[in-house]
């Protein structure tokens, strides 16, 4: 029936919630790629993007992490600025997080050797980031640790694989380079890039997710010192599971939800901490779909849960955002923020970045790729889309 989205629109009238959808680009389309954003709310109500940009990815030297800034009230994105350059060297795969001190806190990747197992983990802190353009570092450092208990778990986690594997298939050789791999000390402890936010616990524990190309798992970076020193995690074991994102239950457990890499069924991976992100149950499939591609979920403050993310097997032509009212246990509104229905080339929107302002409000920041655009054509920006739970809840046919 018609009637359903008018009776909800009054429903969220009535109760200062009426569903509302905003969406603009952060930034013209233009040619150069532009990837991996992520999104934080400042204290003063502005928000602060940021994501990589050059012309390519982890091949490309010229890679860079640039922001931008969007005042409360504005309706345009201010010019963009530089967050990040090594010179000579790709910066990759920022995140953002603000802390319980409210300093705003900049993480991500340099890749060493032109492959994402170089990655080089980098960090920055600043207390001061008002006004204009970047913010004024006062810590500026290299995030360093020895991964936790690293060889034996990931053994016991691959033996069944190993077990299972034809014997002098390429996946025995795989499986076996994995367990070398996990005893070399260099290899280990380089190559974790982060992707989501990360997640501070009311101790104070900050809990930073990592995950690692070279190995096609995950760990999770803990500092109880504020980025003083850094311990690490257990490893997260799994077929391909990688690109963890944090959300914390009432009951103090950690559900950690990974993108899939690994084979069919292609399924967004999970695992779940009850000792505050140290260990790990063992790594399952959910029911929710995933092409391989990189989700965030976040807890809202009336403890509800959100995830943004390809609701698809094979392509990032479509992506959604759903809300759970049982603690990720079952998602029961999807909405739809973009879908690409087109049978060749259809577009990419991906990698998305989630928040819940102090207004209630949604934010999502991610890459938009038209994909049937010539490749040196104008077609790939960062989108920011901002939202509220209502309007979710009156799902596509509100359309």
């Amino acid at each position: 029936m018609r009637v359903a989205p008018v009776f909800l629109l009054a429903a969220g009238l009535a109760f200062g919630q009426a569903p509302f959808h905003k969406a603009e680009f952060v930034f013209p389309l233009e040619h150069w790629h532009n990837h991996s954003s992520a999104i934080v709310e400042l204290p003063s109500g502005e928000l602060f993007v940021c994501w990589y940009n050059g012309s390519g990815e982890r091949t490309a030297d010229d890679v860079k992490v640039e922001a931008a800034r969007l005042k409360p009230g504005a309706s345009a994105w201010s010019p963009r600025f530089t967050l990040a350059d090594t010179p000579n060297f790709p910066d990759t795969n920022p995140a953002l997080f603000l802390d319980s001190k409210k300093r705003l806190w900049l993480l991500w990747g340099v890749i060493v050797a032109n492959q994402w197992h170089t990655a080089l983990l980098k960090y920055r802190i600043s207390p001061d980031y008002a006004g204009e353009g970047p913010p004024r570092w006062a810590v500026s450092d290299t995030l360093l640790f020895i991964p936790r208990n690293f060889e034996e778990r990931v053994r016991e986690a691959v033996a069944p694989l190993l077990q299972a594997a034809q014997p002098g298939s390429a996946r025995e050789a795989a499986i076996k380079r994995t367990i070398e791999r996990a005893g070399d000390k260099y290899f280990s402890r380089m190559g974790w890039m982060t992707r989501a936010h990360p997640l501070e616990l009311p101790s104070g524990r900050i809990l930073v997710p990592l995950y690692s190309d070279g190995y096609s798992f995950s760990l999770i970076a803990i500092s109880d010192d504020g980025g003083a020193t850094w311990s690490s995690s257990e490893p997260l074991v799994g077929a391909g599971a990688i690109q963890p994102t944090l959300v914390r239950r009432r009951d103090g457990a950690i559900v950690a939800y990974m993108r899939d890499n690994g084979p069919p069924p292609k399924r967004v991976l999970t695992s779940v901490s009850k000792d505050d992100g140290v260990t790990w149950s063992k790594v399952v499939d959910t029911e929710i779909p995933n092409p391989g591609s990189g989700m965030e979920a976040i807890s809202l403050r009336d403890g509800a849960w959100a995830m943004v993310y390809n609701d698809t097997e094979k392509e990032r032509n479509s992506l959604a955002v759903s809300l759970s009212d049982d603690e990720g246990r079952t998602w029961k509104w999807t909405r739809h923020l973009e879908l690409d229905t087109r049978a060749e080339k259809a577009g990419s929107f991906h990698y998305p970045s989630i928040i819940q302002a102090r207004d209630g409000s949604l934010h999502v920041s991610y890459s938009y790729f038209l994909n049937h655009l010539p490749a040196n054509a104008p077609r790939k920006t960062i989108k920011h889309a901002r939202f509220n739970v209502a309007w979710v809840k009156q799902g596509d046919a509100a359309r």
